[in-house]
């Protein structure tokens, strides 16, 4: 199946993901990673979390991002009385047939945009476990397969905020990557003043990849070649934190899975058919800081204890030599 897929060149990869990067960052100016990373966990096949306060761009990246590829999208606005069965769908009775028929929820879709997903109940959050791991759900025994290409962007407002609550681990493992958007610098800020008061940028935005250019990248991202020392240096790296002091809870095994799928990624958006370890040490941060948890008494050491120490461990464990063979 690889071989009749992956039919795309380098080249043509290349323009297509350069293509769907113009086209978000024309809505969202000056925030290249965050566009990058939603990219990332596109091709990576993995899902990805957005959190920062209201009114900084989460959700137009999201939209932009569905708007700049040719894929079906829905939106899922999460509050405290959304019901699982508004995300999955339900069995309906169908009185004519008699019998039941189900009615699909709004989770299918290739692009699916969880907004604010930390306001609804652990209950409605939990019912997007299965779906973002197996790209399928299962309502009253009867399993529904999702379409293919599948992506969850969620955005969650920081803990901080009234009415939110605490995603749990288990959900949080789910998501490939964590980003923050971050204000915009001045100029961003002004210039999106002068641009946004005449006309919504979103609607200026046309597609410039379809859905099936979108598994050809994801076949082309999957052959990336990691070599045995790279993936030694993976796993090094998620075996020092769940051997940290400082961290109460460490990485988890798919966590090291997602790390290399999505450098594999990036390393294809830097043009390389590799990885290196820098690939690595570049994500481990927005790959790994959401899944740990510090150790009990840490937090007060700074800010932001689990980022500073993925920093030492980065520094501590020992970068393969013989990365390229």
């Amino acid at each position: 199946m690889h071989g009749t897929q992956n039919s795309i060149t380098a080249e043509q990869f290349e323009a297509q993901t350069s293509a769907i990067l113009a086209s978000v960052s024309r809505v969202i100016d000056g925030k290249a990673d965050a566009v990058r990373s939603a990219l990332v966990c596109l091709l990576a096949e993995g899902h990805l979390l957005i959190e920062d306060v209201p009114g900084v761009g989460k959700t137009m990246l999201a939209r932009a991002l569905a708007a700049s590829v040719d894929a079906t999208v829905r939106r899922i606005q999460f509050t405290p009385d959304l019901l699982p069965g508004d995300v999955t769908g339900v069995s309906v009775y169908n009185p004519v047939d008699r019998e039941f028929e189900f009615k699909h929820g709004a989770v299918f879709a290739q692009i699916v945009i969880a907004d604010e997903i930390n306001r609804s109940s652990p209950k409605t959050q939990s019912a997007l476990l299965e779906a973002m791991e197996e790209g399928q759900v299962t309502v009253d025994g009867q399993t529904h397969p999702l379409p293919d290409p599948f992506l969850v962007v969620a955005t969650q407002n920081p803990l901080e905020m009234e009415g939110t609550y605490a995603l749990p681990e288990a959900q949080r493992d789910r998501f490939m990557m964590r980003v923050s958007m971050g204000y915009p610098d001045a100029a961003a800020e002004a210039l999106m003043l002068r641009q946004r008061d005449s006309a919504n940028p979103l609607s200026t935005i046309t597609p410039v990849a379809e859905a099936a250019a979108i598994k050809q990248m994801i076949c082309w991202s999957r052959a990336v070649h990691v070599s045995p020392a790279v993936e030694e240096y993976a796993v090094a790296l998620a075996q020092a934190t769940r051997n940290d002091p400082s961290l109460h809870l460490g990485a988890s095994p798919r966590a090291t899975l997602q790390l290399v799928r999505a450098s594999k990624v990036w390393a294809a958006l830097d043009g390389r058919d590799f990885v290196i370890p820098d690939d690595l040490t570049t994500l481990i941060v927005p790959v790994f800081a959401h899944r740990l948890l510090p150790a009990r008494g840490v937090h007060r050491a700074g800010a932001q204890p689990i980022e500073a120490a993925l920093g030492q461990i980065v520094e501590r464990v020992r970068v393969p030599l013989a990365a390229r063979v």
